[in-house]
């Protein structure tokens, strides 16, 4: 018998801890949830900045890592930037306001294509996440970029106009209340960036708090990487 998905529910996936080593020689903790019989796409996570508490169990990708496994088929892939700490362990290294933490990211990148053998990599960024992904996830192996809440206060104006110039989709979800960036100040900062699929969300805030805007990102992720998942059961 089915039951409603709450924001409690884990469903099946392959669960397995994973560390990353950087180029600088620091050992990052994170986790991979694999679809039982494998996986259409992947989703590297870039968690929110870890001085206001963001870590790799942020409420949103924690719920990924739960959920879209079963659900729609997606791999998630999740690690604590270098310095942050969450239930799974601290990752070795001190927090650089998204400067070292370059070397983070494409450990990461090489990481899941390395060891991990991903066929479809996308780069999802959550705040703090979305500079880290605007500056330093180029690889040319990657899918596209899908960034939440993004602030805008890390990225150069190099980097928007590296992604302008670059043929890969990119997708930036601005709630109606962000302090930080709000979509009327998102259309202005991403004037560099006119092919920009920019998605304003009525009523949501920075942090996506409730279970039907969880829901709604999680949807939107899904309708990007594995279409034909879409939309999300409400039930499992």
């Amino acid at each position: 018998m089915s039951e409603l998905i709450r924001p409690s529910t884990v469903l099946p996936a392959e669960r397995r801890p994973i560390t990353i080593t950087t180029s600088d020689g620091l050992r990052l903790i994170g986790e991979v949830a694999t679809p039982v019989g494998g996986a259409s796409a992947s989703l590297l996570c870039l968690h929110p900045n870890p001085s206001g508490g963001g870590m790799m169990d942020s409420h949103v990708y924690r719920k990924a890592a739960n959920r879209l496994p079963a659900l729609a088929g997606i791999e998630v892939i999740r690690f604590n930037t270098r310095g942050t700490k969450s239930e799974a362990g601290q990752s070795e290294g001190t927090f650089d306001n998204g400067e070292a933490e370059e070397a983070d990211v494409l450990a990461a990148i090489e990481y899941a294509f390395r060891e991990l053998h991903v066929k479809k990599l996308w780069v999802v960024g959550w705040s703090f996440g979305t500079d880290l992904a605007l500056r330093y996830a180029k690889d040319s192996r990657l899918a596209g970029l899908i960034l939440l809440s993004p602030p805008l206060q890390r990225t150069k104006q190099s980097d928007l106009e590296f992604w302008e110039s670059d043929p890969r989709p990119v997708y930036a979800f601005v709630p109606e209340h962000d302090e930080y960036l709000n979509p009327a100040q998102a259309v202005e900062r991403f004037a560099a960036f006119p092919s920009l699929n920019l998605i304003p969300v009525a009523d949501a805030k920075h942090l996506w708090v409730g279970e039907p805007f969880v829901y709604y990102i999680l949807n939107q992720i899904t309708e990007i990487i594995a279409p034909s998942k879409a939309p999300l059961p409400t039930e499992a």
